[in-house]
């Protein structure tokens, strides 16, 4: 188990695993600014992304993809990259 994994009980959870650990939903809380930006960021990862777009109130969308629980911090640290904070990315569930 990596460190990560041992912060995030719910990654041992997930249904689905595979080589990459197990499946989780993220999450990205963005801005209408910060949209484009964060769409950008994520459709330059080195893996296929299929991102689900919600919108809220007061401006904030919530965009929303499964990935493998080895590359949450592939995709925080190009949100950082990107000068985005650590805080704009969640883990919300293991429900694959």
């Amino acid at each position: 188990m990596t460190v990560l994994e041992s912060q995030h009980p719910h990654f041992e959870n997930s249904l689905l695993h595979g080589a990459e650990g197990g499946l989780v939903l993220l999450r990205i809380t963005a801005g209408a600014r910060q949209l484009e930006e964060v769409l950008e960021t994520i459709a330059a990862l080195p893996f296929p992304i299929n991102p689900e777009i919600q919108h809220g109130d007061a401006g904030m969308s919530f965009v929303e993809f499964p990935a493998y629980s080895t590359r949450v911090e592939e995709v925080r640290g190009a949100l950082l990259e990107r000068g985005f904070p650590a805080s704009i990315l969640r883990v919300v569930e293991d429900r694959f």
